[in-house]
């Protein structure tokens, strides 16, 4: 955790130099989250820069492997429960979005 009272304090130049901007990003979308101050927590950006990480390579992986992924039409059972999850999601945000 980083507190200027403590002496922890890194200014957002030296936390985007540290932790990128997308590790900065993750940590900070995390650290205010309720009514309380925030509080920036470094294991939180060096986690998130990992699982940045971890999705790259993912995504690599599946553009080279893309020939044997399924193909044709989304017709299964999970699939249409995939769909069905989807929409029901969207209709959720529509609705609060409306308010």
């Amino acid at each position: 955790q980083m507190s200027k009272s403590t002496g922890n304090f890194l200014t957002l130049t030296q936390a985007v130099d540290k932790f990128s901007a997308d590790g900065m990003r993750l940590a900070l979308a995390d650290a205010g989250d309720t009514v309380e101050d925030a509080n920036f927590v470094e294991a939180m950006a060096d986690a998130g820069i990992l699982r940045l990480y971890t999705w790259v390579e993912w995504v690599k992986e599946m553009i080279a492997n893309r020939d044997s992924l399924r193909s044709g039409p989304a017709n299964t059972f999970n699939d249409r429960v995939f769909a069905s999850e989807m929409s029901a999601g969207i209709m959720k945000t529509d609705q609060n979005y409306e308010k």
